[in-house]
């Protein structure tokens, strides 16, 4: 098999991060639930886990790491602190329904900063525009479609001059590009840690700059004869039992991206992604939606003229090659880039994937063309 769909779940994931699951689940209770020792390893094991984000994020307040279920219910819990009925909440024009469907859903005013694929300088200027009176900012970092790298920084910089809070979304650079959280200085930071951090689905992390408000409501392991949740993070936030398994697995990502180096995954993934734009670009048949590789993570989406792209990732499933068709949850992305009638055929790339099956892979398409 060829796995090609990271930009949805990384697969393939280093063996340290099965082994630190699996020893999780045999010698852990529930954190923050006892004093005996399956117990007090559990808590020990979700502490660990937060100052090891918080390094790694560069961000100040381990305490306000919060472990979330994935990227979407960390969002979620952003969004409902900071957005009601009526609020203008501005955002780009590449989030993903997990950043608009909430925000739908409390009935804010969604006013979106337009701009062409792949212009950074357009995007700024729309956020420039947008943003005085507003009362929300929410942006990616990467598009999950594209893999455009949005000008992130230069997005809070204006947040910050016009007293917006915001969001980010870094469900696509978390673990594979520089993500300074004191820097950027937002109100929250939110991420996936089953993506490019290479944990397991059942994670997330949500780093709070600003106040939260909780989202599920029950025991906390603190406080337990109040009936309000805690007043402090992160316990204020994560009502129930913790995933111990969970956060083992990323600490174990983590640690594993810290190892090999950031910096050599990003480079390897724009490798991959170079190499297959090569191979196929001279293939009149093929649109590649490819920019300056500066601006650009392992990503690369494409369609095949006269070919619907469910049935070409059909037919790449058929060679045991996995890439994802359709809208991957973001209409509003495709309504930027101008493919929202068809689609996009959208490879991602990991630190695993080699330029054998790269090239494997181009033989394939060329094939089905």
């Amino acid at each position: 098999m060829i796995y090609l769909d990271s930009a949805a779940t990384s697969f393939q994931k280093p063996p340290e991060v099965y082994r630190a699951a699996d020893r999780a689940l045999r010698e852990t209770a529930s954190p923050g639930r006892g004093a005996y020792g399956a117990a007090m390893k559990a808590a020990d094991l979700m502490l660990d886990a937060r100052e090891r984000a918080a390094s790694f994020f560069s961000f100040p307040h381990p305490e306000r790491v919060v472990m979330t279920m994935n990227a979407t219910h960390a969002l979620n819990l952003a969004i409902r602190s900071l957005a009601g009925t009526g609020a203008r909440v501005v955002v780009s024009g590449y989030e993903h329904n997990a950043v608009v469907r909430p925000l739908h859903a409390c009935g804010a005013v969604i006013d979106v900063a337009s701009a062409k694929l792949f212009n950074s300088e357009e995007l700024i200027a729309a956020f420039r525009k947008k943003l005085p009176g507003a009362d929300l900012a929410v942006c990616t970092h990467v598009s999950n479609v594209f893999g455009y790298i949005l000008p992130i920084r230069e997005i809070a910089a204006l947040c910050r001059d016009h007293g917006v809070p915001l969001i980010v979304d870094a469900s696509q650079s978390a673990g594979v590009l520089h993500l300074d959280a004191e820097a950027l200085a937002a109100d929250f930071i939110a991420m996936p840690g089953h993506k490019s951090l290479l944990g397991i689905p059942g994670s997330g992390l949500l780093l709070c700059g600003g106040e939260a408000k909780p989202l599920l409501y029950g025991g906390s392991g603190s406080d337990s004869i109040s009936r309000e949740m805690p007043a402090y993070l992160p316990e204020r936030l994560e009502a129930g039992t913790q995933n111990a398994p969970a956060a083992a697995a990323l600490c174990a990502g983590m640690r594993y991206i810290q190892s090999r180096g950031r910096n050599d995954i990003e480079k390897h993934e724009r490798e991959l992604c170079a190499h297959l734009t090569e191979l196929l670009e001279k293939r009149g048949e093929i649109e590649m939606f490819r920019p300056d590789p500066a601006e650009q993570s392992g990503v690369l989406s494409l369609r095949i003229k006269g070919r619907d792209c469910e049935e070409v990732g059909a037919a790449l499933a058929e060679e045991d090659i996995c890439v994802r068709s359709g809208l991957h949850c973001a209409p509003l992305a495709h309504s930027s880039a101008g493919t929202l009638e068809t689609g996009t055929v959208r490879l991602s790339f990991s630190p695993f994937n080699t330029h054998g099956e790269i090239e494997k892979t181009a033989a394939k398409l060329i094939k089905i063309i």
